[in-house]
């Protein structure tokens, strides 16, 4: 089974930059031939697709973070790195990675105005 851990979150002040990662110890051929997501939830909202990253390196981002996010992944490390910049208020939320059906435990992310 699948246990994907996020580390990076914090408290950034608008404009500011977090790098996010997403780390598993296990299954790791799954890991590195599926693609990775980043998704989040803010309080009270339903949860929603950031980016994704292929398995091939073929990256797809939600229009609200297009140019500002960026998504990358290092196999040999068995993560997936999620860079933030520009952050907005409206960034603020849990964020969470996900392979296939597994989902890691999520990381605050809170950015203040």
């Amino acid at each position: 089974q699948m246990h994907l851990v996020e580390t990076g979150g914090g408290l950034v002040q608008a404009g500011g930059s977090l790098r996010l990662s997403c780390r598993t110890d296990r299954s790791i051929s799954i890991f590195r031939i599926y693609p990775i997501s980043w998704y989040r939830q803010a309080p009270g909202q339903q949860r929603e697709l950031v980016a994704t990253i292929t398995s091939s390196g073929v990256t797809n981002y939600a229009d609200s973070v297009k140019g500002r996010f960026t998504i990358s992944r290092d196999n040999a490390k068995n993560t997936v790195y999620l860079q933030m910049d520009s952050l907005k208020p409206e960034d603020t939320a849990v964020y969470y990675c996900s392979c296939r059906a597994y989902w890691g435990q999520g990381t605050q992310v809170t950015v203040s105005s």
